[in-house]
C-alpha cells in the first residue's frame, strides 16, 4: 500500500510540471515574439527616414542647382549691362570727338571767308593819306577793323609771326628769295600775305619772301 501511494504522488508531480513546462515555453515563445515585432518596427522606421532623407537631399539638391542657375544669369545681366555701358560711353566719346571735329571744321570755314575781309581793311587802312587818317570815316574804319580782329582774337584766331622769324613750311609759305642785308639767310624778310591760326592749327599759311642763303 506505501509502494502505491508513492507511485500516485510521483505520476500527479509529474503532471504537474507539464503545465509549468509549457507555460515556461510559451513565456519564451512570447518573448522572441515580442522581439521579433520590435526589431520589424524598427526597420520600417529606418526606412521610412531613409526615404525622408533621400527627399529632402533631392530637394537640397534641387534648390541648389535653383540658385546657381539665378547666379549664372545674374552674372551674365551684370556683364552685358557692363559691356553696355562701356559701349554707351566709348559711343559718347566718339560722339563728342565727331562734334567737336565738325566744330572745327565750321569755324575753320566761317575763319577762312572772314580773312580776305581783313585783308581788304587793312589795305584800305595802309591806303589812306596821311593827312586824311584822323579823319571820321578813317578813324570809323579804324575802330570797325579793331572790333574784327578782337573778337578773332577771343575765337582764338591769331596772326602767324613772319618778318625777322625763321622760315618754318609748317607756318609759312615762301614765294620768292630776296636778298638781304639786316637779316640773315633763312630768315623772313617780307611778309606778302598774313597768316592765321585757330587754336593749335594753321587757317591760312603765311605768304612771305626769304632772304637767300
Amino acid at each position: 500500500m506505501a509502494e502505491e501511494k508513492d507511485k500516485l504522488q510521483e505520476e500527479n508531480q509529474t503532471e504537474e510540471n507539464i503545465p509549468q513546462a509549457e507555460d515556461a515555453v510559451n513565456t519564451a515563445d512570447g518573448a522572441d515574439g515580442t522581439g521579433q515585432n520590435l526589431n520589424s518596427e524598427e526597420t520600417q522606421e529606418s526606412k521610412e527616414e531613409t526615404k525622408e532623407d533621400k527627399k529632402e537631399k533631392k530637394k537640397k539638391e534641387k534648390a541648389d542647382k535653383k540658385q546657381e542657375a539665378l547666379k549664372e544669369k545674374i552674372e551674365e545681366l551684370e556683364d552685358r549691362v557692363k559691356r553696355q555701358m562701356a559701349e554707351f560711353e566709348n559711343f559718347r566719346k566718339r560722339t563728342d570727338k565727331e562734334k567737336t571735329a565738325m566744330f572745327e571744321t565750321g569755324a575753320k570755314s566761317v575763319i577762312e571767308k572772314i580773312l580776305p575781309v581783313v585783308d581788304n581793311f587793312e589795305r584800305g587802312l595802309a591806303a589812306v593819306p596821311e593827312n586824311e587818317k584822323g579823319g571820321a570815316f578813317a578813324q570809323g574804319m579804324e575802330m570797325i577793323y579793331k572790333q574784327l580782329m578782337t573778337e578773332l582774337e577771343n575765337m582764338e584766331v591769331k596772326p602767324i609771326p613772319a618778318v625777322g622769324e625763321e622760315f618754318n613750311p609748317d607756318f609759312h609759305n615762301a614765294v620768292m628769295q630776296v636778298d638781304s642785308e639786316e637779316f640773315a639767310a633763312g630768315i623772313i624778310a617780307q611778309e606778302l600775305q598774313k597768316g592765321y591760326t585757330y587754336r593749335d592749327g594753321v587757317v591760312r599759311h603765311s605768304m612771305v619772301a626769304v632772304v637767300k642763303d
